[in-house]
């Protein structure tokens, strides 16, 4: 059996192995494949494993009938047309599960960074800043406690009980929000309607799919319900946020601060408002991405090939 690897670099840059998927058949694996790699590298592949690399209808007419299979390595599977994969009896498997707590963890440190500025006071002291100081001790930014404050989680699957798990660990109240969960309370997070949600919590995390019926949910008219100085966390799918109301409102202080591990376009361009707010914390869409987690990806990866070769495929998006 042929199994290519697309873009292996991301999921392993060289601290993981890829031992599993070889002991069960011929691998080969390219960090990054270009558009115009895809067909000459996936020719004849029984087994096809992306990460961003898209895979298109075209691509998997002009790839059948020797492919057979093909494994996600994230969550997100919109790289692939699931629809053509299906018309070729194709089997699009992902990874649903493996980085539950790596992103909560992720959420609280972009948090932190913005209610304490670790890092910037750290650059300050290294400096000497704290050197010259004529006062025992110096802050230059605003400090936040999150103690008694309300943090309101926007989706109330896995990630979002486990971010909100964190954020009552730091004495806050958790209101909640999700389509699919009942009203109520489940000890952790209150239920509440979005628009209470937006005007009582002050700190709000993003842990929803997207879908065009919530794209640009965080749009000017949103912005305005929420308190003034709120912060804004984003862990998500980048598109949920209208980057420039966004920008907007960070400039003008409506929002004090937000963190983002995703944005609209990723590589992030230039010339993205978000670039230029100093109040506005970016990360390159790592929330994922600890070896630990990485491990656990890789691992259900292979469980997801195994299970397809012994007839029971799991975690199938095309049924």
């Amino acid at each position: 059996m042929k199994i290519v690897v697309l873009d292996g670099y991301t999921e392993n840059p060289g601290d993981l192995s890829w031992e599993g998927f070889e002991a069960l058949g011929d691998m080969t694996v390219y960090d990054r494949t270009a558009a115009d790699e895809i067909l000459a590298r996936a020719k004849g592949a029984q087994v096809l494993l992306t990460n961003k690399t898209p895979l298109n209808a075209e691509t998997l007419a002009a790839l059948a009938p020797e492919l057979q299979y093909i494994g996600v390595l994230a969550t997100g599977y919109n790289v692939v047309d699931i629809a053509a994969a299906r018309s070729h009896g194709v089997p699009v498997c992902n990874i649903p599960t493996y980085g539950t707590a790596a992103v909560a963890q992720f959420v609280m440190a972009l948090l932190l960074e913005l209610c304490h500025h670790v890092g910037d006071h750290s650059r300050s002291v290294k400096a000497g800043d704290w050197s010259r100081c004529p006062d025992f001790c110096y802050w230059n930014t605003p400090l936040i406690e999150l103690a008694g404050k309300t943090f309101g989680v926007v989706g109330y699957g896995r990630i979002g009980r486990a971010a909100a798990k964190l954020a009552a660990a730091f004495g806050m109240e958790v209101l909640a929000c999700d389509a699919h969960v009942s009203a109520g309370s489940d000890g952790v997070a209150r239920m509440v309607s979005l628009e209470e949600l937006l005007a009582a919590s002050d700190v709000i995390s993003l842990h929803c799919p997207l879908f065009e019926s919530n794209r640009e949910m965080i749009n000017r008219e949103a912005i305005a319900r929420m308190k003034d100085g709120v912060l804004l966390i984003n862990t998500s799918r980048g598109p949920l946020i209208d980057e420039q109301a966004l920008a907007d409102a960070l400039h003008t202080g409506k929002v004090a601060g937000a963190g983002l591990d995703v944005l609209t376009v990723e590589p992030a361009r230039p010339d993205n408002p978000l670039m230029k707010e100093p109040n506005c914390l970016i990360t390159p869409h790592i929330a994922w991405a600890p070896k630990e987690s990485r491990q656990r990806l890789m691992d259900i990866a292979v469980d997801n090939l195994k299970a397809w070769l012994a007839g029971s495929p799991q975690n199938v998006v095309n049924p």
